[in-house]
């Protein structure tokens, strides 16, 4: 906001943290939660609400907190939010094929915003955008603000670049309970305890087994002190499918000397037990690591003004959907909430983040284990979920990367398929005939964008300053040879006349009309070697208005002409595209990387061995 001050901002950061409690506090962060802050004003950055999350291998914590600015700015009309990553702007990244050509990494800053709810981008300057200075810098946030504030329809992102981001934030907030995986594992009952009270530690067990080292594993190369396998049940455990994924994909044998044994491979619940003792691993890991300070369970933090303030928020918001205080849903709901205050509500300048350590071995003092409830619950449990989805096909794969292109798969009925050769050589043509830059080559996304011309006059233009309108500029055994050609055997007169061209000051005309035929006897000569026979030439067709050939014509003309045919060159360009495409086999290489950069899909080779 423009005004108002740490406490109009401290009030802001509460509301948007009790509007989100309803998705916040069932959410299973990867590393750690959404958390939000009021910063005071330091140096050209005006006071404002901020926060900083570490989201590791899961991406999709990284969007799912740009879904929750954007409702945040949505519902808090006053409120306009950027937000980056270590890669930058990295909303920009995600609609790279959509941006102006004047917006670059260096005059992003400051220019991308959240705005009541929508993605807005600040241009360089009110001037006509082909006078704009690509170097000019970018604005300071007050600025930025005031021109939000005062012209934000100006500055509403293109269509594209909203849809872009937009798609990767599509479907939230019911994404959330498609990214969660429920899966059975049999675990000591402190920590089937321990996650009931407090599910997201579940993340942090993970993340301690995927990244332990050898001297984490020193801990578990003795018998277990805090979660011995003797009082193990079978319990369902919440994962996000990124935890479930890098738990059952590690191979690990446990040290004979923890206690922890395997069944044989083709038991029933084989997978419970070994991700059970894998996440054992993971919360002995960091139990070893805790600081063996006890802290209080609650962290002080549940009876102050602020813990009760916002239960009062949530009373008001309906989060306890009616149900009875003291029932189960209503305790859960509670425990639920509470684990979301500590984590994300609370000041961080005023509470010390505790590590989960410690925070295991509190709750394991506070919480009471019921061995034989355990066993009730594990009689009737609800089946978990299939992990089909971690194995994904060839064809699955190409589909996803189509997706992500936002490309259609072509139909795979051979009736249906047209591939025009001519486009592929048309494509290739355009490629060639852009102009790169130092930043790379453009490729031309369609052909029909603009047609490929060909400038012969400027093309002989430009041979003329490379070779030199001059024959001074040519080798002199260049001369010798090209004049060589230029007489027979059987006329003196030429011959004596070709020992005139020692004169420097020979005309374009004759130059290049002796380059011409230099070419030509050069073309002859190839035409008989495996070089010439390798080139498809153009079919020529005879006329009927052909005039009939000169009476001096030899009997070997016609062979001359075939042999010297010219080169089709389209053809050639398509069948080597084609060959090297096959000798791809299916994998990523420069004819298929090139030609799809440019829209242009090839059809599979399915031509029997040996055919041409």
């Amino acid at each position: 906001p423009a005004s108002g001050g740490q406490a109009l901002l401290r009030r802001c950061a509460e509301a948007a943290l009790v509007r989100l409690a309803p998705l916040l506090s069932a959410y299973v962060w990867h590393r750690q939660p959404f958390r939000l802050r009021c910063e005071p004003a330091r140096g050209e950055t005006p006071a404002h609400i901020g926060g900083t999350t570490l989201f590791g291998d899961n991406v999709e914590d990284e969007w799912f907190i740009v879904y929750l600015v954007r409702e945040i700015t949505r519902d808090f009309p006053g409120l306009a939010a950027r937000i980056d990553d270590n890669d930058g702007e990295f909303l920009l990244i995600e609609a790279a094929d959509f941006l102006p050509k004047w917006l670059n990494p260096e005059n992003s800053e400051n220019r991308v915003f959240f705005y009541k709810g929508e993605l807005h981008i600040i241009p360089l300057s009110e001037a006509p955008e082909p006078e704009w200075d690509l170097s000019a810098s970018c604005p300071t946030i007050s600025e930025a603000l005031a021109l939000l504030s005062t012209r934000s329809e100006e500055f509403l992102a293109a269509e594209p670049i909203r849809a872009a981001v937009y798609k990767r934030i599509d479907g939230y907030p019911e994404k959330i309970q498609a990214s969660l995986h429920r899966a059975r594992c049999y675990l000591p009952a402190g920590i089937a305890a321990v996650l009931r009270q407090r599910p997201s530690l579940v993340a942090a067990a993970v993340q301690a087994f995927y990244l332990r080292d050898p001297a984490d594993l020193r801990a578990c190369r003795r018998p277990f002190r805090t979660f011995p396998p003797d009082q193990r049940v079978m319990t369902l455990v919440t994962f996000t499918r990124c935890l479930y994924a890098q738990l059952v994909q590690q191979k690990f044998v446990p040290d004979r000397r923890s206690g922890y044994t395997l069944p044989a491979p083709s038991h029933p619940q084989y997978k419970a037990h070994e991700l059970g003792m894998k996440l054992a691993h993971g919360f002995e890991i960091l139990c070893s690591k805790s600081s063996k300070v006890s802290p209080d369970s609650k962290r002080n933090v549940l009876s102050g003004p602020l813990w009760e303030r916002f239960l009062r928020s949530l009373k008001e918001k309906d989060y306890f959907k009616g149900e009875m205080e003291g029932s189960a849903k209503y305790s859960e709901l509670l425990h639920m909430a509470e684990d979301y205050f500590q984590q994300s509500v609370t000041i961080p300048e005023s509470s010390v983040e505790v590590n989960p350590g410690d925070e295991i071995l509190a709750l394991l003092q506070t919480t009471p284990i019921d061995l034989k409830e355990f066993e009730r619950e594990a009689a009737c449990l609800p089946p978990e979920d299939d992990d089909s989805w971690l194995d994904i096909t060839p064809d699955a794969l190409d589909q996803m990367l189509k997706e992500a292109r936002n490309e259609s798969l072509p139909s795979t009925s051979e009736e249906e398929q047209k591939y025009d050769l001519e486009a592929v050589a048309e494509s290739m043509k355009a490629f060639v005939s852009k102009v790169s830059t130092h930043e790379g080559a453009e490729m031309p996304w369609s052909s029909d964008e603009s047609h490929v011309t060909f400038d012969v006059d400027s093309f002989t233009k430009a041979l003329d300053r490379i070779l030199g309108a001059d024959s001074e500029e040519l080798d002199s055994d260049d001369l010798d040879e090209e004049e060589e050609f230029g007489f027979s055997d059987e006329d003196d007169e030429d011959s004596g006349a070709g020992n005139q061209t020692q004169n420097p000051k020979v005309s374009p005309d004759k130059l290049i009309g002796s380059l011409k035929s230099y070419m030509k006897e050069m073309d002859r000569e190839l035409a008989q070697t495996n070089v010439g026979k390798s080139f498809t030439t153009q079919k020529k067709v005879a006329s009927s208005v052909k005039a009939a050939p000169s009476e001096s014509a030899g009997p070997d003309c016609g062979a001359e002409d075939s042999e010297l045919a010219p080169v089709d060159v389209d053809m050639n360009l398509v069948a080597n595209l084609l060959e090297s495409y096959s000798a791809q086999a299916g994998l990523a290489g420069p004819t298929s990387n090139i030609l799809q950069s440019m829209g242009v899909y090839l059809p599979e080779n399915t031509d029997h061995a040996g055919s041409s």
